[in-house]
């Protein structure tokens, strides 16, 4: 008889999974074409934008690039990148070794939005609650901060898509 491991139960967190299992759930997250940018991507284009997607001529490839308005959208995931949110609480488990990986993708992550700006690119950075889940923005709302971001460089955008610290 086979013995049942954590491989078999898909309701494990990265967090709670062993050694192998854990191995295997971090394979499979995705870093482009995710749920919460694929959302992103079909309201921009549902409101007339046009973009290109992960250009890796510029610092830190971002998510979506739209030359016209000179603008770079970054849609975060909340644990990978460190945010204040519930999405962003730290394993259990292994709890320097997250710490240390959060500090560096953030520190990356400032470098990364630093070397854009110097360039002349505007930046946005969506975290994954404010799009996905029970504390989402609504979508109108959505929509509305990024057509006032994108058309008026709006500097509010960046706040109120940073998500609900719920």
């Amino acid at each position: 008889m086979r013995k049942a491991d954590d491989s078999e139960n898909p309701l494990l967190s990265p967090g709670q999974a062993g050694g192998s299992t854990r191995s295997a759930l971090m394979r499979r997250v995705k870093q482009k074409h995710t749920g919460p940018e694929i959302l992103l991507r079909k309201i921009l284009h549902r409101l007339g934008f046009r973009f290109s997607l992960h250009v890796a001529a510029l610092p830190g490839t971002p998510d979506i690039v739209m030359r016209k308005h000179r603008s770079v959208i970054f849609v975060n995931g909340c644990f990978w990148h460190g945010h204040d949110c519930r999405r962003g609480a730290l394993p259990a488990t292994r709890r320097e070794f997250w710490e240390r990986k959060i500090v560096v993708n953030r520190a990356r992550d400032a470098r990364v939005e630093r070397q854009l700006l110097d360039d002349g690119w505007r930046v946005l950075t969506v975290w994954e609650c404010a799009i996905t889940g029970k504390s989402r923005l609504p979508r109108a709302e959505l929509e509305t901060l990024l057509t006032t971001w994108l058309r008026h460089g709006a500097e509010s955008a960046s706040d109120a898509l940073a998500g609900r610290k719920t």
